[in-house]
């Protein structure tokens, strides 16, 4: 019988468990010297270079500085594309700064906008490609789309013209993502616009492109990704959840299947076992590969399945203090995802620890369960650029903990339903305290 007061369901949803799960993805491309298919990739979205498009390059001034829009650009523009940069990404993007990108290309297009969009770099500037094709598709503004009650909450209804997104760190999973993430800065929180609609059309990962990554950047996005791989594995099973009243009404976070199991344990896999190698010697171009498919694999299985409690701790951390947010995700997965969590099902998190590398042989279960928290901070240790808890990050203190616990019940219960575990406010502020220090810097 399901517990159906604690069960993950669309608002609108039949008493009854899912019988149906659902996976959409963009097409994906995926190697060494990728980008040298983006213009055929465009072309099979039905991108017709003969019929002069043109097209808007969402990155950051960084990623044009070392060079590797130029790379991009070159390759369009040699296929026959005619293309337009906008630099103007900001870390940890703010609603004002998609608005930004928004004004400017109404003000260089008009209201129907580009022919195409790619968003090339972190997880900042691919949030900011999704969002701005879905407002320019759908008119109006960006808040229009945010929940209530911050913004109108209205549904999107268009995806618009093809949009395809370039990862140039292993981390976010925003490539495949149906979700954009922004800061809300007047009222000290995040909110997102979670659509498929929101989703990419196509993804482009070359792994080329990552290695000028800095060892402290490659460490701390690593980390995101083992965080979706883990949570993603962890998370509730899809016929656990209640079968929404039309398919339409399904969650973009629908619970883990077997098919999101493999890419979860894939992605562990990956991830854990070249995170080391690609933070010390970030020229290593197989072990740059591998963390790209792992973050990949990652952001399938946890953006499917559905991100949780360590997730929805990370983003009024991150707003308040302005932390990345690899780096904030790093921190309370011990906590949080592998701490608190744990106890939902020992089982598998036993699991999750072989996985990560520790060895259970001759313990319980449960004791198994807990090695996977001592074998994920043994492994940030190894890595040597990642905060000992909460206080190094960002110097959070116990006087904070009552307000970061107090936001994270209140405004993130889009992914607090996804967890596996119920969360009071007093769990979250136990959880932070426990996130102050992993272990003695």
């Amino acid at each position: 019988m399901m517990g159906y007061d604690r069960s993950v369901s669309a608002a609108d949803h039949e008493l009854g468990p899912e019988t149906v799960w659902h996976l959409q993805m963009p097409q994906l491309r995926f190697g060494r010297n990728a980008v040298a298919e983006l213009g055929f990739q465009l072309s099979d979205l039905g991108v017709d270079a003969d019929e002069d498009p043109h097209g808007l390059v969402v990155t950051d001034e960084t990623l044009v500085d070392v060079g590797h829009v130029d790379r991009v650009t070159d390759h369009l523009e040699d296929a026959g594309y005619d293309v337009t940069v906008w630099d103007g990404v900001e870390r940890e993007p703010s609603i004002e700064n998609v608005d930004s990108c928004i004004e400017f290309v109404r003000a260089n297009e008009g209201a129907d906008g580009y022919d195409f969009y790619v968003g090339f770099g972190g997880g900042s500037c691919l949030d900011v490609a999704k969002a701005t094709r879905a407002v320019i598709a759908n008119g109006g503004e960006v808040l229009d789309y945010i929940a209530e009650p911050t913004g109108e909450g209205e549904p999107l209804t268009e995806s618009g013209p093809p949009l395809v997104l370039m990862p140039t760190t292993a981390g976010t999973g925003s490539e495949i993502s149906p979700v954009a993430i922004f800061s809300v800065e007047e009222k000290n929180i995040k909110e997102g616009i979670s659509s498929n609609h929101v989703r990419a059309d196509a993804a482009v990962l070359d792994p080329t492109f990552t290695t000028t990554l800095p060892a402290d950047l490659t460490g701390k996005v690593a980390m995101d990704a083992l965080g979706h791989a883990i949570e993603g594995y962890t998370t509730h099973s899809f016929d656990g959840l209640l079968r929404a009243s039309n398919p339409q009404e399904r969650p973009v976070y629908a619970g883990r299947t077997e098919l999101t199991e493999m890419f979860s344990e894939k992605a562990i896999s990956l991830l854990s076992s070249n995170i080391r190698t690609a933070v010390h010697n970030g020229d290593d171009i197989e072990a740059r590969a591998a963390m790209l498919k792992g973050a990949l694999f990652g952001a399938i299985a946890g953006l499917t399945a559905g991100a949780s409690l360590c997730h929805a701790m990370a983003y009024p951390v991150g707003n308040r203090y302005h932390t990345y947010h690899g780096e904030t995700i790093a921190v309370l997965t011990p906590a949080s995802t592998l701490g608190y969590n744990a106890a939902s099902d020992p089982e598998r998190f036993a699991e999750v620890a072989e996985m990560l590398g520790a060895d259970t042989d001759g313990l319980s279960t449960r004791e198994a369960a807990d090695r996977a928290k001592e074998e994920y901070i043994r492994l940030q240790q190894d890595l040597n650029v990642i905060p000992s808890g909460l206080n190094e990050l960002a110097g959070v203190t116990e006087e904070d903990v009552d307000w970061l616990a107090s936001q994270t019940v209140e405004t993130q219960q889009r992914l607090l339903r996804c967890n596996p575990r119920p969360v009071t406010e007093e769990d979250a502020a136990d959880i932070f305290r426990d996130a102050l220090y992993n272990w003695e810097p």
